[in-house]
């Protein structure tokens, strides 16, 4: 009989070792040279032209450094805030009262709002200025009062543009009133709350999400456009530059006066229009 010799079991074979593709493929960021060019470009013409700005001497730097800070700008420019902040508040408080009037149920109410809304928007705001300057021409007396020198340029100016903003508010209004859910104010209704507390505690909290970006839009928008009122001699921030250049002949850098103060202004205004959308957007994807 052939000798049997002992045999040891083969082990089985090791499972081989996964591999995640690294030990065989290098991965290679993405090269965006075409971005990097156009941005170096980019960067090259700012570069140029801020240099053009700085050195040429038809701006006269030395003329804007001269009156940026004057009395007569600085009065011009405060009755431009004061202006653009009393505009805002009683166009809003109007624009509030017309989103409810086309946001009513009664047909008649509702056509007031919109040919208010239609009226004021249809007609440029220096139209509208002129016709209120010129009022007393169309009706010399109201309610036995005089109207011939009886509205001075800033008044005609504070009623003009509160006029013509309330028509912008009103949509602005009306839009973040819509933006609400129904399903949130029938929420409330079933909890007893009443019309007020209801507006007050679920609807405008929520409308001011929408409410605030346009708002802050129309905030500044208003800044720039109360230059217009120098066309009626209010003597805002434009008018009173325009006072000094008539005087020096200096237009472009008394020019440049008034744009730095309505660029700081501005931007400041821009600044605090994001914290409060912030602060309106918690919670929500918007926030950040």
């Amino acid at each position: 009989m052939p000798a049997q010799t002992d045999t040891l079991p083969h082990s089985p074979p090791a499972p081989p070792e996964k591999s995640d593709g690294t030990d065989r493929l290098r991965i290679v960021p993405v090269r965006r040279t075409g971005q990097w060019a156009a941005a170096a470009a980019v960067l090259a013409l700012l570069a140029l032209v801020l240099n053009s700005v700085v050195r040429n001497d038809a701006f006269q730097w030395d003329v804007v450094a001269e009156y940026v800070t004057t009395a007569a700008v600085l009065r011009g420019l405060g009755l431009t805030l004061w202006l653009t902040a009393l505009v805002m508040v009683l166009g809003f408080a109007l624009g509030t009262l017309l989103a409810v009037l086309r946001l009513s149920a009664n047909r008649v109410l509702q056509a007031v709002g919109w040919g208010y809304i239609w009226l004021f928007r249809s007609t440029p705001i220096l139209v509208q200025l002129l016709f209120w300057f010129n009022i007393g021409a169309l009706y010399p007396e109201i309610l036995g009062v005089r109207t011939v020198n009886l509205l001075g340029p800033v008044a005609v100016a504070v009623i003009g543009l509160t006029l013509h903003e309330a028509a912008y508010a009103a949509e602005v209004v009306r839009g973040g009133i819509l933006s609400v859910e129904r399903g949130q104010i029938e929420a409330a209704q079933s909890l007893g709350l009443g019309p007020w507390r209801r507006f007050r505690r679920i609807v405008l909290p929520q409308a001011m999400r929408s409410i605030v970006p346009p708002a802050g839009n129309m905030l500044i928008g208003t800044l720039k456009g109360t230059s217009i009122v120098s066309i009626i001699a209010v003597q805002d921030l434009l008018y009173s530059v325009q006072l000094v250049y008539h005087r020096t002949y200096q237009v472009i850098p008394l020019l440049l006066v008034a744009t730095l103060w309505y660029a700081a202004v501005t931007s400041l205004l821009s600044i605090g229009q994001h914290y409060v959308e912030r602060h309106y957007a918690r919670g929500t994807a918007g926030a950040r």
